[in-house]
């Protein structure tokens, strides 16, 4: 079957399976896991098909949950879904991160015990990277674990933990040799965050939300089983998943309106002509840009036999797509005007208020998955070749 012929296939299926109630949904149905589990009728009956189809990871082999599709038609669905507004049914750092870390890394019985619970839902991720005094410089961190037979007993904490609160599980980074040089010590374990040794702290932004959370670990568990690779050669696995992260946060579209269309509800535009001259070049700038972006990483998919963006180049992805965010939202707020500066209760309409708490939070988008000055280092080091 042709991609073509496997959209339009894909399509007529999403029409008869996706609620109206869902049509243009703005969010993925679901972040998984077993702490906020899908409470709707429609969302549930969606996710469910979408689970027995295999699409909440249509790329990953079918034994672990996926619909082993290739790059091409794992395109085609991503259109289908687009041209018919069915959401994503399901998101978060099991779909775009650990699990692929996984594929590529895990043993066999890492795969079978965890991927699929990924694929159905059942178990969410958070990641375990960062720490008070280990940010950019993350081979700083001093977590650790000391091993104790056949598992590992960890002490230490993480912080800007993106929903520790919701995660039934964590990937961390722990370090297991504190006499190795500072990157040749660390492990790449996972571990429950449902046990006595983990403590979770919500950390409230300027936003409003909670999206990140401060962890501690007093004497908490981890299996050698769940033990990544090689021990102390975490570094390298780690890596790896941060080019699935920025892939994934380089792909994501914006999930408010579109530039045009605020400044066609906001600015009164004449013929589809935006009066004043230089918000015009600015808004038309933008498009442009924007456009431009899709087609670059449109053509790195392409030049990837795996249809994937997950190189070094990522970082120029990453970069680009979170700098040319935050100008699309203060662009909008702009055009918006007292409107754009909402924060709750009348006057204000709900998609008023979204586009000002999304402008607020996606000034954090240039340094969550690595600051646009780190990513700024790794493009001259290892795309350009430029010297230290």
């Amino acid at each position: 079957m042709s991609a073509e012929d496997f959209r339009e296939e894909a399509a007529d299926w999403l029409r008869e399976h996706c609620p109206a109630s869902l049509i243009g949904l703005r969010e993925a149905v679901s972040g998984g896991g077993s702490r906020q589990p899908i409470k709707d009728p429609d969302r549930r009956r969606y996710f469910d098909a979408m689970v027995e189809r295999g699409w909440t990871v249509p790329h990953w082999p079918v034994e672990y949950g996926g619909a082993g599709l290739e790059p091409e038609t794992h395109q085609a669905l991503r259109q289908a879904m687009a041209e018919v507004g069915a959401p994503q049914p399901l998101a978060g750092m099991g779909t775009t991160m650990i699990g692929p870390t996984l594929l590529e890394h895990g043993t066999a019985e890492q795969k079978e015990r965890h991927l699929s619970k990924i694929a159905t839902g059942e178990m969410r991720w958070c990641q375990g990277y960062s720490e008070p005094g280990a940010g950019s410089d993350l081979a700083s961190l001093k977590t650790r674990a000391e091993d104790a037979g056949d598992h590992f007993v960890i002490n230490g904490s993480k912080i800007w933990t993106s929903g520790a609160n919701f995660a039934d599980w964590i990937f961390c980074l722990v370090r297991t040799d504190f006499d190795a040089p500072k990157h040749e010590g660390i492990s790449f374990v996972l571990f429950s965050m449902d046990q006595p040794g983990v403590t979770v702290r919500p950390i409230r932004l300027i936003s409003g939300a909670s999206p990140f959370c401060e962890c501690f670990f007093d004497n908490a568990i981890a299996s050698k089983e769940d033990l990544v690779g090689r021990l102390n050669r975490g570094w390298t696995i780690a890596k790896r998943l941060l080019q699935h992260e920025r892939s994934s946060i380089s792909g994501a579209t914006p999930q408010t309106r579109s530039v045009p269309e605020v400044a066609s509800r906001y600015l009164g535009v004449a013929a589809g002509r935006i009066s004043d001259p230089s918000l015009r070049t600015e808004v038309t700038r933008h498009e442009m840009d924007a456009r431009a972006f899709a087609l670059t990483q449109k053509r790195a998919r392409e030049e990837n036999r795996d249809g994937s963006t997950q190189t070094f180049a990522t970082s120029i992805f990453k970069l680009y797509r979170s700098e040319l965010t935050k100008r699309r939202t203060e662009l909008i707020v702009s055009m918006m005007g007292t409107r754009g500066v909402g924060w709750e209760g009348s006057p204000f309409g709900p998609e008023e208020l979204e586009e000002t708490r999304f402008w607020l939070g996606r000034k954090a988008g240039t340094i969550a998955g690595g600051s646009s000055e780190v990513q700024l280092n790794i493009i001259a080091k290892r795309v350009l070749g430029l010297p230290d």
